[in-house]
């Protein structure tokens, strides 16, 4: 009994830092984007992923369109949106998310989708019907889209790049070096090769990604994950990388014509 130590005193919780929590929106303008959603049956990420900042963008009339319903076919570990078996594709979605671009009057809209896996095309179809009737009801809004891999599913990337438009966004989503359960090495390839292949159809669509940080990477994995895909065959991986290697950054211009 001599050789038992006595346990640690329990070390006091601390107080979460007030800029974790945030307040429950009540705006007139969070209010009535709501209703636009709720009239139209749209489903959007700033609620399915629960984004704390959905009260400052629905204030403003922003909002992102999540397409092919609500539940996703895969499991990522770091999305909120629920997995399971989607049910029917709703017909009536693209008429739908081009009246709410009209009823917010957004100039430019962010659209993106579940996966659906459990379709022939992955939902490819719709989504060409999607930006067809966005510019068809809107011909002055730039269209930004946020599209799955489409994994397995050869053309689908080509099918929605020939909608034209304006911007062809699909994210690396977490670094290489670091990407543990959240997303595996083959989905980063498989992301690379999306935005490849759009510029192969039309080098003058803009292309888009983006890369989550915060999870416990290091800042040259960060560098090592993006001028992979950005310039696979540039930069040597038996050497050091900087920010010098990185590709350049060119502004977006948001009255660009198609």
């Amino acid at each position: 009994m001599s050789n038992v130590k006595p346990l640690a005193p329990e070390r006091p919780r601390q107080p979460k830092p007030p800029w974790l929590r945030v307040k429950a929106p009540t705006s007139l303008e969070y209010q009535q984007t709501h209703k636009i959603m709720r009239d139209l049956k749209l489903h959007t990420v700033c609620e399915e992923a629960a984004c704390p900042n959905i009260g400052e963008c629905w204030a403003h009339k922003h909002a992102t369109m999540m397409i092919l319903g609500d539940i996703c076919t895969r499991a990522c570990a770091f999305c909120n949106v629920k997995t399971g078996k989607p049910g029917a594709v709703d017909a009536d979605e693209p008429a739908h998310v081009a009246e709410a671009v009209r009823s917010l009057g957004l100039k430019h809209v962010v659209i993106t989708s579940v996966d659906r896996d459990d379709m022939d095309d992955g939902g490819a179809a719709h989504w060409v019907a999607v930006i067809t009737a966005v510019q068809a009801a809107n011909p002055d809004t730039t269209i930004e889209v946020l599209t799955p891999d489409f994994r397995k599913k050869m053309g689908m990337v080509d099918l929605v790049a020939a909608a034209k438009p304006d911007v062809y966004n699909h994210n690396l989503e977490r670094c290489r070096a670091s990407t543990g359960r959240s997303a595996p090495a083959p989905a980063i390839t498989r992301a690379c090769v999306c935005s490849e292949r759009v510029k192969e159809l039309d080098p003058t669509m803009f292309t888009k990604s983006g890369l989550m940080v915060g999870l416990g990477e290091e800042r040259e994995e960060v560098l090592r994950s993006w001028t992979t895909c950005v310039r696979p065959m540039s930069i040597p991986h038996d050497r050091p990388i900087s920010s010098a290697d990185a590709a350049p950054w060119r502004p977006w211009n948001a009255s660009s014509p198609r």
